[in-house]
């Protein structure tokens, strides 16, 4: 179960930083284009690393 567990965290892990990234490449096309960030490109940086800290947390939480 631990295990389990654990990977999932790992598979979460994994998604948050290519949202997190995803975020990064949308605010560098908004500054290109539009000359501007915009608040979507933001919120979607925050959601991404929010979310990774939450996990890393959780999984360091289950390792000890």
């Amino acid at each position: 179960m631990k295990k389990e567990n654990n990977s999932r965290f790992k598979y979460y892990r994994v998604l948050s930083i290519l949202i997190l990234l995803a975020g990064i490449i949308l605010l560098g096309y908004m500054i290109r284009v539009e000359g501007e960030p915009g608040i979507v490109p933001l919120l979607i940086i925050i959601a991404g690393s929010v979310w990774l800290v939450v996990n890393q947390m959780k999984i360091n939480k289950q390792n000890n």
